[in-house]
């Protein structure tokens, strides 16, 4: 397979002017060929106005019809081969291992809304028969339904070239809803975005839908993300990355005539409060747990934890050795890309310099910074620290965490209540920890969208029972969901049809229930047909 630079758009590869940009091997700093077309406001439009057209055709589609082009999606990315593979290895600097696994949980995310949709009760489709008789006032007939938003922007993820990216969760729980999607690639890793886009066009042709259901904008520069988001014919934007990039997205939608949702995942340091019998029970195993949660990737996955909590005394000086000395044995890593590197330098200079925080262990290697390599590192500090230096609630995005000494449950508590908003919560603990530990379970609950007990945040199951959202500023919308089955939900709004005939009703919410789907008839769940 070759790459050509270009962007697609509704399938057909486009030269965006004389502007160009390269991607570069992080591990050797070596550019990689071929040059990619900045696109330019004229291939937005574009891009949005074959969309628009597409919607009108692909919001009709049945559900059947919808799985059909997600699975062939699947079955075109793994034809792709190992040249997928070595090219997003290259753009990324992340080993052919991680990225066989990552692939795997691409296809496994578009067949897995390929079965919501066949299975159909996503659509939650609510049906109040009419009741003329009753007094005082008649009821009309209602019928409610889930339907698509419309063309959706989703933006490629750094940290995830193919599960985040091209064809990752935002843009197949898009598709499965019924919404034409335009994605801008990363640019860090734009030659496995376009191979990624070939083979969403491939599946779309093959299933006789319209082009405009998909297209793939390369870019570099900011003024070109912003200019996605604010184009009026964009219904709704997906982003996974930083909370500067994240806000500015948030506030562009906001700044619209029409105003449009922004689900964006931004910033989460997925705290971890260690109690004291499972401190006094098992320092050892939580010390090398916690080892491979900060360090796995090189502490790039949106749930790395980043804050650690316990109250001091023996046990807590015995897990903080054991964390010292598992954190000297790791090798530095390789980042994503440059940019991300210098974030973390900066981040860790300035968390060294912070009063009242000391580094507590480094890496025993120096890191290469030809090959874009990342030093793990731990701090300590005191709770009393924590409670006064705001910019340990700031993301280090990289292999690093801070380990904060309380002097007792309530001022764990008092932790808890302090945080922002964030993906996760860990809390390691007995059964005589836990109950004591109401108040502090209460205070997590609060401020996380996933509660984790006696285990480690990274790794982030795609099933219908995941949430993987929480309060800002780790997402801008706590309610929903960028993994698991109920993602697709971010892209549908509720429609009501009052007294509508039969044949003019969607097929979900007709008499026959045709499709046997989970309804919500009068009040009650059922799969039965009207009047059975």
């Amino acid at each position: 397979m070759s790459l050509h630079g270009k962007s697609f758009i509704a399938g057909v590869p486009v030269v965006s002017g004389t502007d160009t940009f390269y991607a570069f091997d992080p591990r050797t700093g070596e550019k990689l060929e071929p040059a990619f077309g900045e696109s330019r406001s004229e291939d937005v439009n574009a891009a949005l106005q074959s969309a628009e057209a597409a919607f009108e055709v692909f919001r009709k589609t049945s559900a059947t019809e919808r799985a059909t082009f997600l699975e062939r999606i699947a079955e075109e990315i793994l034809a792709l081969g190992d040249p997928l593979l070595q090219r997003a290895s290259a753009e990324s600097g992340l080993p052919q291992d991680r990225l066989i696994g990552e692939r795997g949980r691409t296809v496994g995310q578009l067949r897995l809304f390929a079965e919501v949709l066949r299975e159909g009760s996503w659509c939650d489709a609510r049906i109040d028969v009419a009741l003329p008789e009753r007094t005082p006032l008649p009821r009309p007939d209602l019928r409610r339904m889930l339907l698509p938003l419309g063309p959706v922007t989703v933006f490629g993820a750094s940290n995830f070239p193919l599960a985040f990216s091209v064809a990752g969760g935002d843009t197949a729980s898009a598709l499965a809803a019924g919404c034409p999607v335009v994605v801008k690639g990363h640019p860090a890793h734009p030659g496995t975005s376009e191979w990624v886009a070939g083979a969403v066009n491939r599946a779309a042709a093959a299933c006789g839908l319209p082009a405009g259901v998909f297209s793939l904008l390369q870019g570099s520069r900011p003024e070109f993300a912003i200019a996605l988001v604010k184009h009026p014919l964009t219904q709704a934007v997906g982003f996974t990355g930083s909370h500067r990039g994240g806000r500015a997205l948030l506030e562009a939608a906001n700044s619209r005539p029409q105003p449009i949702p922004v689900f964006a995942e931004m910033s989460s340091l997925n705290p971890i409060f260690l109690l004291p019998g499972a401190l006094r029970q098992k320092s050892q195993e939580i010390a090398a747990g916690l080892k491979v949660s900060v360090t796995a990737g090189v502490g790039q996955f949106c749930t790395k934890p980043g804050l650690v909590f316990g109250i001091g005394g023996p046990d807590w000086d015995a897990f903080t050795e054991a964390f010292q000395s598992a954190i000297r044995s790791v090798a530095p890593g390789t980042m994503l890309h440059r940019g991300i590197r210098e974030q973390y330098c900066q981040s860790a200079a300035r968390t060294s310099q912070t009063p009242g925080v000391a580094l507590l262990a480094q890496s025993d290697s120096e890191a290469e910074e030809t090959s874009t390599q990342a030093r793990p590192l731990a701090w300590k500090t005191s709770a009393q620290t924590f409670f006064g230096q705001p910019t340990l609630q700031e993301e280090i995005f990289g292999p690093a965490t801070v380990l904060i000494e309380a002097c007792d449950l309530g001022e764990l508590r008092l932790a808890a209540s302090k945080l922002s908003g964030q993906l996760t919560a860990t809390v390691h603990g007995t059964p005589e920890d836990l109950a004591d530990a109401g108040p502090l379970l209460e205070a997590l609950e609060r401020v996380a969208g996933r509660l984790i007990l006696n285990g480690f945040p990274t790794g982030v199951e795609v099933s219908p029972a995941m949430h993987h959202g929480g309060p800002y500023p780790a997402t801008t919308d706590s309610r929903f969901t960028a993994v698991g089955t109920a993602a697709i939900q971010r892209w549908a709004r509720p429609v009501c049809f009052q007294n509508f005939p039969e044949t003019a009703l969607p097929v979900e919410l007709r008499n026959g229930n045709p499709a046997g789907l989970m309804r919500t008839v009068n009040g009650k769940l059922t799969r039965d047909a009207l009047g059975q």
